[in-house]
Order: C-alpha cells, then structure tokens, then sequence
C-alpha cells in the first residue's frame, strides 16, 4: 500500500491547492459567470477552473492513472491504468454561489472497483480529511471516528435530494425520519456532510441518488471512521449512473436503514 500511500500525500497537497484557488474564487463571487446544466444545478468558471487545476497535476504526476470529474463527465472515456482518480472539484456549489461556506473539494481514487482512498478539503475551516483503506480516518492529521450512539434520536441525520429523483424518494424517509423523533440537517454539501459523519459531528447521512463524485471519498471516511455505508459502487456502470447513499455511524445505521425502507 506504500504506492497509495504516495498518492495520499500527493490528494491532500493537491486538495488544499485547488481549495486555495477556489477560496479565491470564493471571495470575489460578484465576478463569477454562473452557467445553468439544468434545474438546481449550475457550473462556474471556479468550479471549471479548479477541476483542471487537479486534473493537470494528476495527469503530469501520475500519467498512467485516468480521471473522472464532474465537469468533464460528459466526455468522459475509460482507459486501462493504474486506477481512476474520481473528482468534485467543488461540491456544494449552489451554496458557494450564494456566499455560504458549505463546500469543499472531494478527491478519491478507485482500484479495481475499490475506493482506497479520500481526500475532502474544507477551505473555509481549512479542515483536511482523509482516509486510506485499512489505515482510518483523520482530520488535520488526527484521527477521527463516528459518534457512538445508538439509535436516530441522539444526533443530527443529514438529508440530501435533488431532481433526479421523484420528491417523494426524499420526502417519505425524511417524514418516517421525523416520526421517529430524529433530527434532520442539510448543508448543500454532501461531501462534507459525509466527512461530517466520519468525525461524529452528524451520525448519519441519506440521499437517494448521489453522483460518485460526491460520495467516494466521504464514503471511504466513514468506513474508516468505524462507521457503515451501503455499497455505493453497485451496478456495471456505477460510475455514469451513481447510486443512493445511506451512511451512518455504526449504533444508528440498522436504524437508518429500516426507516428509509419502511420496515
């Protein structure tokens, strides 16, 4: 694993690099050109920009590796390689566009359908958390776990949705959530909000489809963190197509889980 120890290294510096340059970005948003890709989903040249930052350095580091980002996806093309670096270079950008710091950069790196590491930088906090299979889960270097409560009623459920579902995906669990007496939050970030989990701040997370990009690295940090996550690499073309994401500290995921399926 020293080889994806190398490449660890390498995601955190590069993950703080392009916070820098998004950070920057952030503080002149009055500037930005703001392009639509459809109903509550918009591109900015930071986002653009940034993505490029990592990509450039990914490809001149390590030219053997392929790279699948959330603004290049369209035109995405797999080639053999060492592995496949997945990228959001900033989740949460309806929040950055609108002046609210709950966004980060998300960086994992996939072999053979395993994600074996993640990388989500918070500029805003200048928070770093990383993990690497089998190696835990750190923020800012010091390792981190999962809250250990049991059930959904001793901490903060984060909910995520967007249009690619049908409202009532989200609605139903989140109502069976309240009913229970569970709290719910959202930031606009997913990935972070994954992240969150891992360092126990939240105990768990749902959202009914989620792009890989935005859930990878979070999902690893999770698992590293002690805490559980559903298989969000199912499907032959999990990449394209991404899954539902149910994560959660280790005493609340049975629970989670029976409420988002009814049982």
């Amino acid at each position: 694993m020293n080889n994806i120890n190398q490449r660890l290294v390498f995601a955190e510096q590069l993950a703080k690099e392009a916070g820098e340059l998004a950070l920057g970005y952030f503080s002149k948003l009055n500037t930005l050109t703001i392009v639509s890709k459809g109903v509550q989903d918009m591109a900015t040249e930071a986002d653009v920009n940034t993505e490029n930052l990592i990509r450039a350095a990914i490809e001149s580091q390590y030219p053997e590796d392929d790279f699948f980002g959330e603004e290049s996806s369209d035109s995405y093309v797999a080639k053999e390689g060492q592995g496949i670096w997945v990228v959001d270079p900033i989740d949460g950008t309806q929040p950055f566009v609108n002046g609210i710091s709950s966004w980060c950069i998300s960086i994992a790196y996939l072999v053979q359908n395993e994600i074996v590491l993640g990388v989500i930088y918070d500029p805003s906090a200048d928070e770093i958390f990383s993990a690497q299979v089998g190696q835990g889960a750190k923020l800012n270097g010091n390792p981190i776990k999962v809250s250990d409560v049991k059930g959904v009623t001793n901490g903060l459920i984060s909910v995520g949705y967007s249009n690619r579902v049908k409202p009532e995906d989200t609605l139903g669990p989140l109502e069976r959530l309240i009913r229970a007496q569970g709290m719910f939050h959202r930031s606009g970030s997913g990935a972070l909000s994954l992240a969150y989990v891992a360092a126990g701040r939240l105990i768990g997370y749902f959202e009914p489809h989620m792009n890989i990009w935005d859930c990878a690295a979070g999902c690893l940090l999770i698992t590293e963190a002690g805490g559980k996550a559903n298989n969000i690499l199912a499907g032959d073309n999990f990449l394209i197509d991404g899954n539902p994401v149910i994560a959660a500290a280790d005493g609340v995921y049975d629970d989670l889980i029976a409420i988002i399926n009814n049982n």
